[in-house]
């Protein structure tokens, strides 16, 4: 199927992209969830806006202890080690698993948090991270927890008039601990249940569960995860009330597998 008509922009800089956002148009990155909807018109933009050619909108930066990802930097570059340190490697592990590599060439970060698919990777895995989303509007930046940016199906805190600029997380220490599980019938599927937990030295073990047609369920402090995995998955995925008897043993074992591989 063909997409219905719609014009394409490509802002020079920010100001422009907002400026277009501002008159309706329809931000685009690397087109991996916009593009199918276009084609099945269950997207009817008049204008898109091509955001892959704006200024620092792709790209890593290490700030000072800040690691800043831009919204724009590929799932690809990700998993060929562009963000350094403890924390590219748990970052490259996860983009290595994320659809097929022609897809991880074109997806960006940025444009899988923001379009807020509950089954995508990383609104399954930024949420566990002590950083924040930069969202940018017109008075400016504006600082987004990551595990309070997601609020739904596709629904973030974003703003009507804001566009997603980067992802910023402070530098993982090397004895930080990860654990990441999802479930895909088949390779390069969207998952049916994502869970993952991070430790840090001093720090209470955060955990996520996600894929489950709903806000990721961020769990702040999973110590009971951690030492007694199957019985607090068990408590947890009850508490949920979710009616497919299949989904809740997913959600069970993704929590399982996920607190099991944290080392």
């Amino acid at each position: 199927m063909k997409p219905a008509p719609f014009d394409y922009a490509r802002p020079a800089d920010w100001p422009a992209a907002l400026a277009l956002l501002a008159e309706g148009a329809r931000p685009v990155a690397g087109g991996q969830s916009l593009g199918p909807m276009l084609n099945l018109r269950l997207a009817l933009p008049e204008r898109v806006a091509d955001l892959r050619h704006l200024p620092d909108y792709a790209g890593v930066a290490v700030q000072g202890d800040v690691v800043r990802i831009g919204a724009g930097t590929t799932h690809a570059a990700i998993e060929d080690g562009a963000v350094p340190g403890r924390l590219g490697e748990i970052l490259a592990g996860v983009a290595r698993r994320i659809a097929y590599r022609p897809v991880r060439n074109r997806g960006t970060i940025g444009g899988s948090f923001a379009h807020a698919d509950p089954a995508a990777d990383w609104c399954a895995v930024l949420p566990v991270l002590p950083g924040h989303a930069i969202a940018l509007g017109p008075e400016g930046e504006r600082r987004i927890p990551l595990a309070a940016f997601v609020l739904g199906v596709f629904e973030t805190a974003l703003r009507a008039d804001e566009l997603l600029r980067a992802v910023e997380v402070p530098v993982l220490p090397g004895a930080a601990r990860f654990g990441h599980w999802k479930f895909c019938r088949k390779p390069g599927e969207f998952s049916k249940a994502t869970a993952c937990v991070l430790a840090l030295p001093g720090a209470a073990p955060v955990a996520v569960l996600a894929a489950l047609d709903t806000a990721p369920l961020v769990i702040p402090d999973a110590s009971a995860l951690l030492a007694d995995p199957a019985a607090e998955a068990a408590r947890l995925v009850a508490g949920l009330g979710l009616d497919d008897p299949w989904r809740a043993a997913l959600a069970r074992k993704a929590l399982r597998h996920a607190a099991e591989a944290t080392r």
